[in-house]
């Protein structure tokens, strides 16, 4: 069982920035990808960006070259940093974590970008 909170949403203005937190419980499993998506009203859930272990890197390409996301091994950690946000930013963010079988998913943090 892991257990993951989230935290940093919030509202902001359009080329603002805001960063997002995610910490996972102390699972006995070594915990390899991490990640974070988002679902908007109306749109289904998508992935954002996802890290490995080794700190590789994925990325929607909506978001490439304004998010940035890196984690914390020895803390279970992920953070998605949120730079030059526009309103189609607009969405609840979830993160993730996938541990065969399951998969994990935090609470959710809004994030409100106004125009």
């Amino acid at each position: 069982q892991v257990q993951l909170v989230e935290s940093g949403g919030g509202l902001v203005q359009a080329g603002g920035s805001l960063r997002l937190s995610c910490a996972a419980s102390r699972s006995s499993f070594r915990i390899n990808a991490m990640g974070w998506y988002r679902q908007a009203p109306g749109k289904q859930r998508e992935l954002v960006a996802g890290i490995t272990s080794l700190g590789y890197t994925n990325y929607a390409d909506s978001v490439k070259g304004r998010f940035t996301i890196s984690r914390d091994n020895a803390k279970n950690t992920v953070w998605l940093q949120m730079n030059s946000l526009k309103p189609e930013d607009t969405a609840v963010y979830y993160c993730n974590v996938p541990l065969y079988p399951n998969d994990y998913w935090g609470q959710g943090t809004q994030v409100t970008v106004s125009s």
